[in-house]
């Protein structure tokens, strides 16, 4: 996966902003004005990617290309190494549950008129 492949399969989930909040230098994305995936731009070398804390232990345990989440909260993030064996499947996969994650923290409300507004479009 490329930054560009990323950065589609991240857009194309309802409600997402792409935003540079900490620099010119990190492309964030958020639902709901929360964050569920950031990356280095220049780089493309690893994506933080929220995750259920059991979840984030055990696929630290198994992977040895998923890390801690850097610069994030160790319990609720994990940094993903790029190009190092993370299949576009798992990383699709790792991706759809940090959103999830995200997208079912915000009140109901906000949650409806999100998934309202891209089943409208």
């Amino acid at each position: 996966m490329n930054i560009e492949e990323f950065r589609d399969y991240c857009l194309l989930k309802a409600g997402v902003t792409e935003e540079l909040p900490f620099g010119p230098e990190t492309l964030v994305f958020k639902v709901g004005g929360k964050v569920f995936a950031l990356t280095p731009i220049e780089t493309f070398a690893s994506v933080n990617l929220k995750c259920d804390p059991a979840r984030a232990v055990e696929l630290r345990e198994q992977y040895d290309y998923v890390l801690p989440g850097y610069h994030m909260n160790k319990k609720h993030w994990n940094t993903v190494l790029i190009g190092t064996g993370a299949s576009y499947s798992q990383l699709h996969q790792w991706i759809d549950h940090s959103y999830d994650l995200v997208l079912a923290s915000l009140p109901k409300a906000q949650r409806t008129a999100i998934l309202q507004e891209h089943a409208a479009s």
